[in-house]
């Protein structure tokens, strides 16, 4: 079986180059002339596909060889492409910039590659000339499974250095589809984690939007990217789908370490594990399992395939706002809070007393609970000394370090979530500590940068730092879905 979707992917040098702008600007642009556009991004970024979102009205959806694996690379975008006339995709860092010491891997060169898509090059070309086509051909030429397609040139100063670098070009033999010219920034601002998420500025997010979709417009020929998106041949393979993953048997463990394992146990001299209280019942209404899933300005990190399992596995998934909502959704019978930006909103979330009490009682009651960083703030004791759930006997607060990075991990014991044993990848991205960084029985044994356990396992919860993608084990969503139907 195989599908064919119009498709394209833009990429750059490096970051910085505008890569965002002209993704999201063509997304815009496909879209007004009446197209249907699919967005994508690569890698674990959460912030860009609320633009992009903005920029299609559909769903923005990420790509990431290393989250879920090379083989599902090609399922998840058929998935999200369904009924769609056209997809752009775009990039992350530099072209052929993957994950840390794993060669190609996540790079969008790979993606790009898996997808037999053409890549559209967005040059800055601010501060030379003729060197543009020396840095294009080197790009062009460095992997031949790679076809750039054709050059936007960013920061372009005047039409005399745009014919510099044409006449430069021509000697590349990449075709300019794009010169933008040198601009006040468009308003895409930026704090500690990057651009600021559409869900907290979204008048604004939508003259950002149309600005950049104008932008591209006026500086890119739509005609010819559109030709060339149309030379992408079938992507053979079928779409991802949510039923079908969770009801298949549970996969063989995946991503085996070829460089030393995740720790499996906690260390030695850890505490053991302490016993749980008596569950106290829980009032369910009949013939709904209801999972309430944290969204609003302060909780904006999430895939759109964790929900679409969760209703796949027969939950009735509820979107609800802690910065709003006093109570949780009706018949909760399963928690999800996913990432984003509670340290921003540290003192709202901290004067919703009743919806704090509400996720302690239900955490209490041995309910499953998932929380992933920003959750797991959420739950501790207290964020930057402002009182937050209570569930977890732990402290929160901001610093001036970024942790980042790509982590194999593997479950330390079983949960809500996993058996032990289950690997998984995840992603952390936080300024944040939380003191101590494990309970007594961990969440995960994680291998990289340097082996440790992280995150906390008590009863129904599972909170860790590590956000991970759901559609690379599918039996996350059934298990955490079952528990709440028997808990």
């Amino acid at each position: 079986m195989s599908a064919s979707v119009p498709r394209l992917v833009v990429a750059a040098p490096s970051s910085g180059s505008g890569k965002t702008t002209v993704a999201t600007g063509l997304m815009a642009a496909f879209a007004a002339r009446g197209l249907t556009v699919s967005p994508h991004k690569v890698g674990p970024d959460y912030i860009d596909p609320g633009y992009h979102a903005l920029a299609t009205g559909r769903v923005g959806r990420n790509l990431d060889a290393y989250l879920c694996g090379p083989e599902l690379v090609g399922p998840l975008f058929l998935h999200g492409a369904r009924g769609c006339d056209i997809a752009v995709v775009e990039g992350v860092m530099g072209l052929y910039d993957g994950a840390g010491g794993e060669g190609e891997l996540a790079s969008t060169a790979h993606v790009a590659k898996l997808l037999g898509a053409p890549v559209v090059l967005v040059v800055d070309a601010s501060s030379q000339s003729r060197s543009v086509a020396a840095l294009v051909h080197g790009f062009a030429s460095w992997d031949p499974e790679v076809r750039v397609g054709g050059v936007i040139l960013n920061k372009v100063a005047s039409d005399r250095h745009e014919e510099l670098l044409r006449e430069a070009l021509e000697q590349a033999g990449v075709p300019v589809l794009g010169v933008l010219r040198r601009v006040p920034q468009v308003d895409t601002p930026s704090r500690h984690l990057g651009l600021v998420p559409v869900a907290e500025r979204h008048a604004a997010a939508v003259k950002a939007v149309a600005a950049m979709r104008a932008q591209v417009s006026e500086g890119c020929d739509l005609d010819a990217l559109a030709g060339l998106a149309r030379s992408a041949g079938a992507l053979p393979g079928a779409a991802w789908d949510a039923a079908e993953a969770v009801s298949s048997p549970p996969p063989p463990l995946p991503f085996p370490s070829s460089r030393g394992s995740a720790p499996s146990t906690p260390p030695e001299g850890s505490a053991p594990r302490t016993p749980g209280r008596p569950e106290r019942p829980r009032p369910q209404t009949p013939d709904r399992l209801v999972v309430a899933v944290a969204g609003g300005k302060a909780f904006t990190f999430s895939y759109a395939e964790t929900t679409e399992l969760l209703a796949a596995a027969g939950a009735e998934v509820v979107v609800f706002d802690p910065l709003r909502d006093e109570e949780l959704p009706e018949g909760t019978a399963g928690l999800v809070i996913g990432g984003g930006f509670p340290e921003v909103y540290a003192a709202e979330l901290s004067a919703n007393e009743p919806l704090r009490k509400a996720v302690g009682e239900l955490a209490a009651s041995g309910a499953p609970v998932a929380a992933e960083c920003a959750g797991l703030l959420y739950l501790s004791r207290e964020l930057d000394g402002l009182p937050m759930c209570g569930v977890l006997d732990a402290s929160a607060r901001m610093t001036e370090r970024l942790t980042l990075g790509y982590r194999d991990a593997v479950a330390v014991g079983d949960s809500v979530l996993a058996a032990a044993g289950t690997r998984m990848r995840g992603h952390e991205f936080h300024r944040t500590v939380v003191e101590p960084g494990s309970g007594a029985q961990p969440a995960w044994g994680v291998r990289t940068p340097r082996p440790r356990v992280e995150g906390f396992v008590q009863r129904g919860v599972h909170a860790s730092y590590l956000h991970t993608h759901w559609a690379s084990e599918p039996g996350v969503a059934r298990r955490f879905v079952e528990r709440c139907r028997t808990s």
